[in-house]
This record gives C-alpha cells, structure tokens and sequence, in this order.
C-alpha cells in the first residue's frame, strides 16, 4: 500500500480501539533514530503521528516515555533485556504466565509505566 493509504489504516484502526476501550490516556515509545536506518525512523513518525492526531481527536492526554525509562521502572535497570521486562512484567501483574511475544511485555512495560507517570503528575 502506498503510504499515505497505510497511515490513514493505522489512524482508522487507533481511532476505533479508542472508540471501543475508551482508555484515560495513550502511551507511545519516544521515536529513537538510528542513522543506519533514517527510512525506519521516518516511517515510525507518521505512525507516531496519526496515532497522537486520533488520541488528541479524542481529547486524550499523550504520554511519551523514552525505553530506558521503561526499562528502568519495570526491571530497574535501563538496559534490561526483553527477557528480562517478560519476567519483571509477569511479576509485577501476577501472570500466571510469561507474556508473549515480547512485544505484548513491552506494550504491558509501557502502559503499567505510563500510569505510573501520569499518577505522578496529578
């Protein structure tokens, strides 16, 4: 697809959850540009982009939290290993079970981070 069709599926598709879930808040990972990849970090933008458009559509605060910041508030240390935010994540919610992929830890390291920060500013 060309992008500008990607951007509006990703809008459309963020614009309906909020709909849907009607969260207090959105969460979304500091962009970090590599210069041996300046495309993925263009790419990563726009997604940024239309994601903060649909939340401030929804009159939805945006809180942007860097990775080491994640990591340190849910391993205690800024360089933890995926591995190692699957276990601290699966501890810290109590989950019967480790999340997976990695992905989902990180989105759960991420939220659970988030509310910690917004709690803070109130």
């Amino acid at each position: 697809m060309p992008l500008s069709e990607r951007v509006h599926a990703i809008y459309d598709g963020v614009f309906a959850l909020l709909d849907k879930h009607a969260p207090s808040a959105v969460v979304v990972e500091d962009l970090y540009a590599s210069y041996d990849f300046p495309r993925t970090a263009l790419l990563m933008a726009h997604a940024r982009g239309v994601i903060c458009l649909a939340a401030h559509q929804k009159g939805l605060p945006v809180v942007t939290l860097a990775p080491a910041e994640v990591k340190r508030a849910i391993a205690a240390n800024g360089a933890a290993s995926k591995e190692q935010i699957q276990h601290s994540i699966q501890r810290l919610l109590s989950l019967a079970e480790l999340p997976r992929p990695s992905h989902v830890a990180d989105a759960l390291a991420m939220a659970f981070t988030g509310l910690g920060r917004m709690r803070l500013l109130r």
